[in-house]
């Protein structure tokens, strides 16, 4: 199998956050309204606490637009070993996490915030591999 002899930590790392964002955004859909309340919540005593249901549709957007990049990208990995489709989605995650980054400063939420860090970590090594 040409994929994981080729590109090993690529598809890994793809792999790792599709699942993340198929997971978020699937749950973010069949919990609207759980999500939107949470959200609400946390975010009560920051500037975003009265756009919280559009601010979350912009990231599940985004991340739906990053998830389908990055399928695609792996799909291309693995037929032609183009990897501008899978940069392009992890760019876009990327951008995902700084979105929530922001978020949960904020909110002052900082043990939430320094977990976002691992998943940034992990979003800028595929960035370089991609790139590389």
């Amino acid at each position: 199998m040409k994929l994981f002899s080729n590109y090993p930590t690529e598809v890994i790392i793809l792999l790792f956050l599709i699942i993340t964002y198929v997971i978020s955004g699937y749950e973010k859909i069949s919990d609207w309204k759980g999500n939107v309340n949470f959200i609400k919540d946390h975010f009560q005593n920051s500037p975003f606490k009265n756009k919280v249901p559009f601010l979350l549709a912009i990231l599940l957007i985004v991340e739906i637009i990053a998830s389908i990049l990055m399928i695609i990208g792996v799909y291309q990995l693995y037929t032609s070993e183009t990897k501008e489709i899978a940069l392009l989605g992890i760019e876009l995650s990327a951008v995902s996490i700084i979105f929530m980054l922001i978020g949960q400063r904020l909110a002052k939420d900082y043990p939430g915030a320094m977990s976002l860090g691992v998943y940034f970590i992990i979003t800028l090594s595929g960035v370089y591999l991609l790139n590389s």
